[in-house]
């Protein structure tokens, strides 16, 4: 006997219906496929055939063959370490100025620009528009000895400062880490202060008119609610910055010399002059595994793992 309240049985579902579905589940990874494959071709395998470079012996006359030596890593950067040294020094000095200078011009941009806020960050994001190698140089002009900027620095006493800093000498600015440091931090602007940007932007203006309310001075506004809301920007921008310029050589090529030469240097001189390509692809992954290891455990001090 079947009771009032039992229901019919489902109708079977069509298998057209079946497939309708699975298609529809399946267009997520066909719209990621084009991304993958350009990972695996430009990304993947040219880091499979660094890795085997770099465990290979031999000479370019002779050939190189993968023999599993793991004593190049040992012995390149026994040999290299204070050229990765100094390009971390570097590359965070350069971060943290680039933070000090980007910070209240994004700030300015976000919340008092007003109609002049496109206007300024067209002039921001101008620089890209000239090659990397012409602004470097236009800095080698800038810094010239003689120039009016060492001639300012000069007569102002700061070159004495610098030189007894040993970040200068001779009362002269180029080749000298004043120099590369200079050049990182204007070629990498940029990089910082367009996250700071995004990130400031996004912030209520209501939370400064609500701290406001409550009697909080402006740098008390400022150190309780915006620096804190725009720490996801802060990270963002340190990150496009020290990551690049860890590894960057224009700069140190064309604004230092042989004493401020970075880790990027030597990779390029081993690759392109030595020719010694073990050596070279062995330093590229100290390099790519320190700056990893440094990334990780800064994400995970600043509490901001949500960004990436």
């Amino acid at each position: 006997m079947t009771l009032a309240t039992d229901h019919p049985p489902a109708p079977p579902v069509d298998g057209a219906l079946h497939r309708s579905v699975r298609r529809k589940k399946l267009v997520p990874y066909w719209l990621l496929l084009p991304g993958i494959l350009w990972l695996l071709v430009f990304f993947a395998a040219p880091l499979v055939y660094q890795a085997s470079t770099s465990l290979q012996t031999g000479s370019l006359e002779e050939g190189f063959k993968v023999t599993w030596h793991f004593a190049t890593y040992a012995d390149a950067l026994t040999e290299y370490y204070p050229q990765f040294l100094r390009s971390v020094a570097y590359a965070a000095t350069a971060t943290a100025l680039c933070l000090v200078l980007g910070y209240p011009l994004a700030y300015l941009i976000a919340f008092r620009a007003g109609r002049w806020r496109h206007l300024l960050m067209v002039l921001v994001i101008a620089p890209f528009f000239t090659s990397f190698l012409i602004r470097t140089l236009a800095w080698k002009t800038i810094l010239s000895d003689g120039g009016p900027v060492v001639r300012a620095l000069g007569s102002l006493h700061v070159l004495a400062v610098t030189d007894a800093l040993g970040v200068t000498e001779g009362h002269r600015v180029l080749a000298t880490p004043l120099a590369v440091v200079c050049g990182l931090t204007y070629n990498f602007l940029p990089f910082m202060i367009l996250p700071l940007y995004t990130s400031l932007e996004r912030i209520d203006s209501r939370l400064h008119e609500a701290a406001g309310d409550l009697y909080a001075r402006p740098a008390t506004v400022f150190r309780k609610v915006t620096f804190p809301l725009s720490m996801p920007g802060v990270v963002a921008g340190t990150l496009l910055t020290f990551i690049p310029a860890t590894g960057d050589y224009i700069n140190a090529e064309l604004l230092g010399s042989t004493d401020q030469k970075m880790i990027g240097n030597v990779i390029q001189s081993q690759f392109l002059r030595v020719l010694d390509y073990p050596t070279a692809a062995a330093l590229s992954f100290i390099l790519m595994a320190a700056i990893l290891a440094m990334v990780t455990v800064y994400i995970r001090k600043s509490g901001t793992e949500d960004i990436v």
